[in-house]
């Protein structure tokens, strides 16, 4: 009988899927996805989507605790109450003006000459290219193996079997405030969630938007986001370079409410609006005067911010005056920095694949067209992917990091086992009474001669 219970219970907690959740704390928006992965498939199913404004945040960095603890509840709450399970840990995405970079070598001897290089020895030479000289607040978020090299050949991508007896590796090494960091775990351990792992949030869009094929040919991601603008460049498929400029789309909102004497919100509406709704010209119609034509371009370009949704009495607005007199010179700022980055990196002839604008940011009036002229690259709007399920709801660049996250989690092969305390209630709930009833009493039969 034992061993019959012992087996209804492995086809009990055999996991059927596996369950990842993500958190992506930013300064717009705190948002929880959960997702299950199924036996097989290699694609998360969103079963759960939850997107509130942030409190107590600032450039992606928490200066309030309490307000920040609230809003994450509130997301993940409604995120759980949508999938119908609970969490207990997710991936956090980090990002902001304290996150660093640098390029790293390891060297190591191969443990056995004579034979094959091994997961240990790869082990081995990430733990040497790891140990960098790094400041007490500061701590490691990711180590991202670049290349190997065997004895005197370098390029390789995995020297696992191969045989040598130097093995060397350059790997990518992205560090972030201490400081930062044990804040965010406060406020998740106050919700009962522990993290699986912090994921710098450019790379964590990375992983949404890019193909495999950008990544070969050498491509930066710009991930814009409310308080600041995360960079990602790869370089024949590894990651060469990250950072963050302290500089993102509420600046631009910023600009706008600063011009127009009104509130942060109604700015926002604006932005927005002229996003979906502005055309750089009309083309004359045929045998209309220029008198005709004057008066339709004219009121082709104004816009009434009450039919938006903005209170304030501002009264009629020119698009051509806001997108060009405003938005386009903060952009054109933005992608000056972008670009001196770029090159104060020798980056510039490594990437012909060019720019993949992502974040809430990317969603800006005429920005590809600015970043295409201001950086001479191609560039495209990047949109996550990657994911099955409720996809319609974060189907949108202001997205690609939660969604990253999730891909990430994949890849790193997250599992979370069943919520706590819900373990003999699951086995009672499937145990087959009955079947327990007739084993019990061959059981107690066989005692007797």
């Amino acid at each position: 009988m034992r061993e019959w219970v012992e087996e209804e219970k492995k086809k009990v907690f055999m996991p059927k899927h596996k369950t990842i959740a993500a958190i992506d704390i930013g300064t717009e928006k705190i948002c929880t996805l959960i997702s299950v992965l199924h036996e097989g498939t290699r694609e998360p199913q969103v079963v759960g989507v939850a997107s509130v404004p942030s409190r107590g945040l600032r450039k992606s960095q928490i200066v309030d605790l309490d307000e920040a603890i609230s809003a994450m509840t509130e997301s993940v709450d409604a995120a759980e109450r949508m999938a119908g399970t609970g969490i207990k840990s997710a991936f956090v995405s980090v990002g902001g003006a304290h996150i660093q970079s640098q390029n790293s070598k390891g060297v190591v001897a191969a443990s056995n000459p004579q034979g094959e290089i091994t997961e240990e020895d790869v082990r081995r030479v990430i733990e040497a290219a790891r140990a960098v000289s790094l400041p007490n607040a500061r701590e490691v978020i990711h180590v991202i193996p670049r290349d190997y090299q065997v004895d005197s050949q370098s390029g390789i991508k995995d020297p696992i079997g191969m045989s040598g007896v130097r093995l060397e590796a350059e790997a990518h090494i992205i560090t972030g405030s201490s400081t930062a960091m044990r804040n965010i775990t406060k406020c998740l351990s106050e919700l009962g969630i522990q993290c699986s792992g912090f994921v710098f949030s450019g790379l964590a869009s990375a992983h949404a938007v890019l193909s495999e094929t950008e990544r070969e040919l050498g491509v930066v991601v710009v991930d814009i986001g409310a308080g600041s603008t995360s960079i990602c460049a790869f370089v024949e498929g590894s990651l060469a370079y990250s950072g963050v400029l302290p500089i993102g789309a509420r600046h631009i909102s910023a600009d706008i409410a600063l011009g127009l004497r009104m509130s942060l919100q109604s700015a926002e509406k604006i932005k927005l609006s002229l996003a979906r709704v502005y055309t750089q010209s009309t083309e004359p119609l045929p045998g209309e005067t220029r008198e005709q034509a004057r008066e339709r371009k004219k009121k082709h370009d104004e816009l009434d911010p009450h039919a938006i949704g903005v209170t304030e009495e501002v009264g009629m607005l020119s698009k051509k005056t806001l997108v060009e007199g405003i938005i386009v010179p903060r952009l054109q700022e933005m992608f000056k920095l972008i670009g001196e980055e770029l090159e104060k990196q020798n980056l510039y002839p490594l990437i012909p694949a060019g720019i993949v604008l992502t974040g809430g940011g990317a969603e800006t009036v005429q920005i590809v067209e600015v970043c295409k002229r201001m950086l001479n690259l191609p560039t495209r709007i990047g949109e996550p992917g990657g994911l099955t399920g409720l996809t319609d709801e974060i189907h949108s660049p202001m997205y690609s990091a939660t969604s990253g996250l999730l891909v990430y989690g994949v890849k790193t092969g997250a599992e979370e086992s069943t919520p706590k305390g819900q373990d003999l209630t699951v086995f009672f709930k499937h145990l087959r009474v009955k079947q327990l009833i007739e084993k019990s009493v061959k059981f107690v039969r066989s005692l007797f001669p």
